[in-house]
């Protein structure tokens, strides 16, 4: 009945001359999938002979059929339908991070997808690729057109909404494209794609899990070895910052326990900051994650520090600005990289003196906020990352840098002034 399905997805949505492909890390290593409109599974062609893929999700009235084949560690060149494919790198040299990179369309929430100006995101996903990333990370929030543009708001007239096919197209897998064939990727879920919003996108699609038809509340911890440190990815989708989530708090506090258990050093890659910070009342920077502060505060009643010390790098989005902030407590340093795409948000350019919700008492030593939409490329150097952040037509912004724990000194985020 592969067929009828297929008539089924093919009647709504529109067929493109090539179908999406890529790469990216699963729970149990890389895949290549393809979203295809084909009654059946494509073969994944490699140089070490060719691989059926099989059938990840079904096709259904609202997505076409998505395809999956893991990749041996052998093969070194690999297609899907005559598109090439971007293959792992055992140990990345140059890491590109991005984030929260939908085109917002929410009731009175508009933003104008239609002015490249205003939505950059297929102008900063090319000049991206063009930087030749071994990885590239994306720290969620992928889909934000919820609602159908008023018919008085011409910038995002045309525009597909809610959670189908065509608006996972238009907010991320079109213009996404050139970092799809760029490199392998590391992809993130945010709020984005929880159970109230395009859960179905993401679980089909993206998720590094197998798909199922109902929502995953939470999907498990999983990790990534890039040679010079493992990434712990959690989803952190149902963590709010203002409420405790307490269903969903044990796990939270689980998994951030058993980052000891990971060999260091450990990058915690998450959507949400747990410590980070926007603009609050008198110009203060004000934020943190009440969850999540719960989370690593439950950890401390068993002598245990807020975050293990096997993790030396905290990399996350949602706040729509790049940031980064060091802090005591030996909490290790954050990356905030959510100006991919998406409404910036208000934010101050010095974080000391920041003020979090919850009682985890951490202060911010230093910490400052770049302003603008782009994205930033992480070079490997010898006690260290270099990290070069870019506008999103490319061009650079500014240089930070982030010493790890190669140096013997506590890891640090810096961004000289020049």
């Amino acid at each position: 009945m592969k067929w009828l399905a297929c008539l089924l997805v093919c009647s709504v949505i529109p067929a493109h001359a090539a179908e999406p492909v890529w790469v990216q890390a699963t729970a149990s290593g890389y895949e290549a999938r393809i979203a295809t409109m084909a009654a059946s599974c494509p073969s994944l062609i490699t140089d070490a002979g060719d691989i059926a893929m099989v059938q990840r999700a079904a096709a259904s009235a609202d997505f076409p059929q998505v395809c999956a084949a893991a990749i041996p560690a052998a093969v070194r060149n690999a297609s899907i339908m005559g598109q090439a494919l971007p293959l792992p790198v055992a140990a990345p040299q140059r890491i590109l991070v991005l984030g929260d990179t939908g085109c917002r369309i929410l009731g009175s929430a508009l933003q104008a997808c239609n002015d490249p100006k205003e939505w950059p995101f297929a102008t900063l996903a090319a000049a991206a690729a063009k930087m030749k990333p071994d990885l590239i990370v994306h720290v969620g929030d992928y889909h934000y057109r919820e609602s159908p543009c008023p018919p008085s708001f011409a910038g995002c007239a045309g525009s597909p909404f809610g959670d189908n096919w065509p608006t996972w197209q238009a907010d991320f897998f079109t213009p996404g494209a050139p970092l799809l064939a760029a490199a392998p990727l590391l992809l993130v879920r945010g709020n984005h794609e929880d159970c109230n919003r395009a859960w179905q996108g993401w679980q089909r699609a993206l998720s590094p899990f197998p798909y199922t038809p109902a929502c995953t509340v939470h999907e498990p911890m999983f990790t990534l070895d890039i040679g010079a440190a493992r990434l712990a990815v959690m989803d952190d989708a149902s963590a709010p910052e203002t409420a405790v989530n307490k269903t969903d708090l044990p796990a939270y506090t689980r998994e951030i326990a058993t980052l000891a258990d990971i060999p260091a050093p450990v990058w915690f890659v998450h959507h949400r900051p747990i410590w980070a910070a926007i603009t609050g009342p008198l110009g203060i920077p004000a934020g943190g994650n009440r969850t999540l502060i719960a989370a690593a505060m439950a950890n401390t009643a068993a002598d245990k520090p807020l975050i293990p010390p096997t993790v030396e790098l905290q990399v996350s989005g949602h706040i729509h600005s790049f940031q980064i902030l060091n802090y005591d407590k030996g909490v290790p340093p954050q990356i905030v990289a959510g100006n991919g795409g998406d409404n910036l948000h208000v934010t101050p350019q010095n974080l000391w003196g920041t003020v979090f919700q919850g009682d985890s008492r951490v202060r911010v030593l230093d910490g400052l906020s770049v302003h603008g939409f782009g994205f930033m490329l992480m070079t490997r150097a010898e006690t260290g990352w270099v990290m070069d952040l870019h506008d999103s037509d490319g061009n650079p912004t500014r240089q930070c840098r982030f010493t790890d724990a190669r140096s013997g000194l506590p890891p640090r985020l810096d961004c000289p002034k020049g």
